[in-house]
């Protein structure tokens, strides 16, 4: 099977839950797949919970547990966006995975948190067995002009705006 580029951007929700939920029909047929969190804690997300009962899927989490300010990325925001970038590249060369999630880089990469030329350089030059998906609002034409595959989930009516919060198990 060629391994293909795909993203999921826009405004929209549904950006990981379309990833995720690509692991978990390949996971069906015995794929392999990996999810990278970009800016995110790993410890107090549904996905975490349900992944770790599965075979097939690993996650890994880079992020702290407060936001990051954009405007004025700490060291420490800029150090574990990168540290997650090198774990990514690792696995991405090892060929342990069929799938590979890159889940919010796209938003790390609008911030300038991550080289974008970096990053086009290993996507380009990815194995060809490996299936690798980008998400995140602000997708870089750079990288959607490299996909084989790009989705925009639009936002176009969200429970936020009557005043509804994030529920466990549904946003989070």
């Amino acid at each position: 099977m060629k391994g293909l580029i795909q993203i999921y951007t826009g405004t929209g929700k549904g950006k990981s839950t379309a990833a995720f939920g690509l692991t978990l029909r390949a996971s069906g047929y015995g794929l392999k797949s990996l999810i990278i969190q970009f800016m995110k804690q790993g410890n107090s997300y549904g996905e975490h919970f349900a992944i770790n009962k599965l075979e097939n899927i690993e996650i890994v989490s880079f992020g702290k547990s407060k936001f990051i300010d954009f405007k004025n990325p700490s060291k420490e925001d800029i150090d574990l966006v990168n540290e997650a970038w090198d774990f990514a590249t690792k696995s991405i060369n090892i060929g342990k995975y069929d799938i590979i999630v890159l889940d919010e880089i796209n938003v790390a990469l609008n911030f300038k948190l991550l080289n974008l030329e970096k990053v086009i350089d290993v996507l380009k030059n990815k194995p060809d067995s490996i299936e690798i998906i980008l998400t995140g609002r602000y997708a870089p034409k750079e990288l959607i002009e490299i996909a084989d595959l790009v989705s925009e989930i639009v936002e176009v009516k969200h429970p936020y705006q009557k005043g509804i919060i994030a529920r466990k198990g549904i946003e989070y």
